[in-house]
């Protein structure tokens, strides 16, 4: 009998230790991890979208690559993470680099997920070897407004209340007017609507108010890796503007895609592939 109360107390103990460690290393995306080499990627996707935005990436470059590709907590299906923030989600990847022992990587990043990985090459520049952002500037909100702004204490209240309050139908809607614009290549479109519409509504509404507030204009100064900057076809009309929110990055090498839209993956695949190939073998 004592031996069995024995294991009943070191199993217990177990699980009580398993519970409490595995809290403190909750981060706030999934991970797949794939393929192998000594070299590592980081594959952050964009806005509501799921890591299998990276899956025609991830399958040119496992073979010599470890890839790490993220899906963010409420995004995509994913169960929500309470306090999610731009910042919080760049420390989180930041610390699964470090928790993990992750040597160098090299952030592949699309939209929002460029933008972290401008933040996180920024914020931590010894612990990245290189970055390539795909269609995403330093200060989104700057497009419209170069005098913009981020508000220090910023109140996401009233856009979660929005994306809260609107029916499965409505937000439906809104995603399919909204995803032409940002897709061309049409056998996409529904698999992207269907990320945003699995997507967490309080999430959705956080992270697209909290985005807005984000600049990165003067933070990227720290930057010391290789950035390959690659933008959709159109952003050329916009290349002063565009760049102009660069300028404090001395290592950028921008690239301007022949055709399509912001995912680029999808609509100018051999170019992106032929870019990302070439950076990653400097």
């Amino acid at each position: 009998m004592k031996k069995y109360i024995i294991l009943i107390i070191a199993f217990l103990f177990s699980a009580l230790c398993l519970n409490v460690f595995g809290q403190t290393k909750q981060f706030p995306f999934e991970v797949l991890k794939t393929g192998s080499g000594d070299q590592s990627i980081i594959f952050i996707p964009g806005f509501a979208s799921s890591g299998d935005v990276w899956n025609e990436t991830r399958a040119t470059f496992e073979n010599e690559f470890t890839c790490y590709t993220l899906t963010m907590a409420g995004f995509a299906g994913r169960k929500p993470q309470p306090n999610a923030s731009f910042e919080n989600w760049k420390t989180g990847i930041a610390n699964y680099i470090k928790d993990n022992q992750i040597e160098k990587p090299i952030l592949i990043g699309h939209s929002m997920g460029g933008a972290l990985a401008l933040a996180l090459a920024a914020d931590y520049p010894d612990l990245i070897s290189k970055i390539v952002v795909v269609d995403a500037v330093p200060c989104l909100a700057a497009i419209n407004d170069p005098a913009f702004k981020s508000k220090i204490n910023n109140d996401c209240s009233t856009t979660v209340n929005q994306m809260t309050g609107m029916t499965n139908d409505q937000f439906y809607d809104m995603q399919k007017k909204t995803m032409p614009s940002l897709l061309a290549d049409t056998t996409k479109l529904d698999m992207v609507v269907d990320w945003s519409v699995k997507s967490d509504r309080t999430t959705f509404g956080q992270m697209y108010c909290d985005f807005f507030n984000i600049d990165l204009r003067e933070r990227i100064a720290q930057i010391k890796c290789p950035a390959l900057i690659l933008l959709e076809s159109y952003f050329i009309n916009l290349k002063p503007a565009i760049e102009g929110q660069y300028r404090s990055l001395k290592t950028a090498n921008f690239q301007y895609a022949t055709t399509g839209l912001h995912f680029i993956m999808y609509d100018d695949t051999a170019w992106y592939l032929g870019q990302l190939s070439t950076f990653l073998k400097q």
